[in-house]
């Protein structure tokens, strides 16, 4: 039934008010917050922000880590008509400009100092911001700036103005619809400027409602919220589907604790991106480096009956008897252990978006026990377009289109998608949205892919990116550089990297070496480093990254389509690739226009077919100083094989 998210807290604190809502660690104890205790805070912060002035309408930012208060925060603004604009907490300053400016932001709700400092900054390039409002006092007691008041302060003048106008928040909740504007969300804007996705409460809540009945979700559930509450997919998973399910959500200490808050709370629900998942397997892959000798060859021997046996099993397949007992043993002597150590003992559903996995890693997940499945959609989707069923999860798809989808692909290999869940439009910028938004309601999602003989989706690659190769053995072959990077990524060494080969006789590659499970593997050989670049530089680590690299050739020369993409050459980068670079985006997606623009010397010497090119690159600090750093940079040739497939 439509509604919208007010509606539904009340309907929770009225139907299990002593139930669970929130859970935050703070100095490492667990404190609960109910749904009644939710709704009186979210009433009260209403009430300041009407008193405050703020319009029903209105933009308001909203920065931070994952907090109940800011949660209630952006519920009390959507209870009195405002929409809150939650933007990334790890962003530099500038980056906050365009979109308080494009939104006509003028009051934001911050989590602590961190945020209080960079939007200060922002006031003589962004003059229509007023009022700042934080949640942490810690190193704010003597700043006395205009505009600028602590969340209890507005807390206390909600209470105030609730008790002289006793009726006010109930009726502005009862003025909400459907259609009313929920959230503006910013892309990550991997082209150019940001562009501000509108969504409804209609939108949001459709989509969470589609996914909580396509995976039986109920109020029973646990789930971590970790990820950037800026991000679509954190705010679908811990807020969207929170209210639609009315499971409790659990906010972590700090981005530090992540990994022990994730054992204590054993998600039943759990959603992350490839690149955690990524890491999750580097740590397990690092620690059982470190093993002794017996524990290794246990883990050995038991990853390879879970390989062969696991992904039957989660399938729902019949495997014989002696298979059975051999991953038995396996589950209580490893798969067992591990899942425990990566806290995800109870997962009873986890999902992967918002780039592809790569196939090893998703099957490694999946022969441990861990009902890991990819899903598809996007921000301006509201996440979920298609789904992997129970029983029917395969590495090279993102499944079926769920309820109220359907799914069209046009002549260029684009997916269309038409759904409730899709955007309202951009804010200000009705060009944009007639781009991805055609008179008859299809979203062109700028995805190239295909529905399979099953009816599930499968994703080659973004449709601008898949291009071909042109001149030599391999002229028009298809190249999706996406898929390339994701299968060296699969490797515990290779952090990031970025393919290219549209329109040239080869494919070449930029690798980021893992720091962590590199510097690990060095140290147990004894090879000595002073920091990232300097160990990137070692022959030994190039040796290291060209073994990957082989590999992965060796796994494309038996895919008839991508046999032309093995890639030819390589080098190390010097530096890691970093959002505050400008060469990720702040989801972690590689920015290979900008790269290839940024490292044009490096490109042309791949091409050129120089042994090595000295690169001074211009970088920014965590203190935000600026620097540079330089390095000769060795380019290596790699092993490329003959196709062992023909197309069929």
């Amino acid at each position: 039934m439509p509604t919208t998210f007010p509606r539904l807290l009340l309907e929770h604190a009225k139907r299990r008010p002593q139930a669970p809502a929130l859970r935050e660690k703070v100095y490492g104890i667990w404190q609960t917050l109910t749904w009644s205790e939710l709704l009186a805070l979210v009433r009260a912060l209403a009430g300041g922000f009407a008193a405050a002035g703020i319009a029903r309408g209105e933009h308001v930012v909203v920065v931070g880590e994952n907090r109940p208060r800011l949660y209630a925060s952006m519920l009390a603004l959507q209870s009195i008509g405002a929409v809150p604009v939650p933007l990334y907490q790890d962003a530099a300053s500038p980056e906050y400009a365009f979109p308080i400016t494009n939104a006509d932001v003028r009051c934001a709700v911050v989590e602590d100092q961190e945020q209080v400092d960079k939007l200060l900054e922002l006031r003589e390039t962004c003059p229509r911001l007023e009022r700042l409002w934080y949640d942490d006092p810690r190193g704010l007691r003597k700043y006395a700036e205009r505009g600028l008041e602590s969340l209890d302060t507005l807390i206390e003048a909600g209470r105030a103005h609730d008790a002289a106008n006793p009726g006010a928040f109930d009726a502005a909740v009862e003025a909400g619809t459907p259609e009313d504007v929920a959230a503006m969300f910013f892309t990550s804007g991997t082209t150019g400027n940001p562009k501000g996705v509108v969504h409804t409460h209609f939108s949001l809540l459709d989509r969470a409602g589609a996914g909580r009945d396509f995976d039986r979700l109920s109020e029973h559930e646990e789930v971590l919220a970790y990820l950037p509450p800026a991000w679509i997919g954190q705010n679908i998973f811990s807020y969207a589907q929170w209210l639609a399910c009315g499971y409790v959500v659990n906010c972590p200490e700090s981005q530090a604790t992540v990994t022990i808050d994730l054992k204590e709370i054993g998600p039943t629900y759990y959603f992350a991106p490839p690149r955690v998942f990524e890491a999750l397997l580097t740590s397990v892959t690092i620690r059982m480096e470190d093993a002794s000798a017996p524990k290794r060859w246990m883990y050995r021997r038991a990853m390879a009956v879970a390989r062969r046996v696991g992904p039957q099993r989660m399938d729902g397949k019949a495997i014989g008897l002696g298979d059975r007992i051999a991953y038995a043993l396996g589950n209580l002597f490893v798969y067992g252990p591990l899942r425990n150590t990566l806290g995800f003992s109870r997962v009873r559903v986890a999902y992967t978006a918002g780039e592809a996995i790569g196939p090893d890693l998703f099957s490694f997940y999946r022969s441990i026990g861990i009902n890991l499945k990819q899903l598809y959609g996007s921000t301006e989707t509201a996440v979920f377009v298609c789904l992997q069923p129970d029983h029917e999860v395969r590495a090279d798809t993102v499944g079926v289109p769920i309820a109220g989808v359907e799914i069209r692909v046009a002549g260029n290999g684009e997916i269309l998608v038409k759904s409730p869940g899709l955007l309202k439009e951009y804010y200000k910028n009705p060009a944009a949205t007639a781009e991805v938004l055609d008179a008859e309601g299809w979203y062109r999602t700028g995805d190239a892919g295909f529905l399979d003989a099953h009816g599930h989706l499968k994703i080659i690659d973004r449709a601008k990116d898949v291009g071909r190769l042109a001149g030599g053995a391999n002229d028009g072959a298809m190249f999706a550089p996406k898929y390339v990077e994701n299968k060296l990524k699969f490797f515990p060494f290779v952090k990031e990297a970025v393919a290219f080969g549209d329109g040239r006789e080869k494919v070449c590659a930029f690798v980021n070496i893992d720091f962590e499970a590199v510097g690990n593997w060095a140290e147990r050989r004894n090879l000595p480093y002073a920091g990232y670049t300097d160990l990137a530089a070692k022959p030994q680590v190039l040796e290291l990254v060209r073994e990957c690299v082989e590999q992965v050739n060796a796994d494309l020369a038996a895919d008839a389509l991508l046999a032309g993409s093995q890639i030819h050459r390589f080098l190390v980068l010097h530096k890691e690739l970093d959002a505050d670079d400008g060469e990720l985006t702040r989801t972690r997606k590689v920015r290979r226009g900008f790269i290839a623009e940024k490292y044009a010397v490096l490109v042309d010497a791949l091409y050129g077919g120089r042994s090595e090119q000295y690169i001074e690159t211009a970088v920014k600090f965590e203190d935000g100083r600026s620097g540079s750093v330089s390095a000769t940079l060795a380019i290596l040739d790699s092993k490329v094989f003959p196709a062992t497939r023909k197309a069929a």
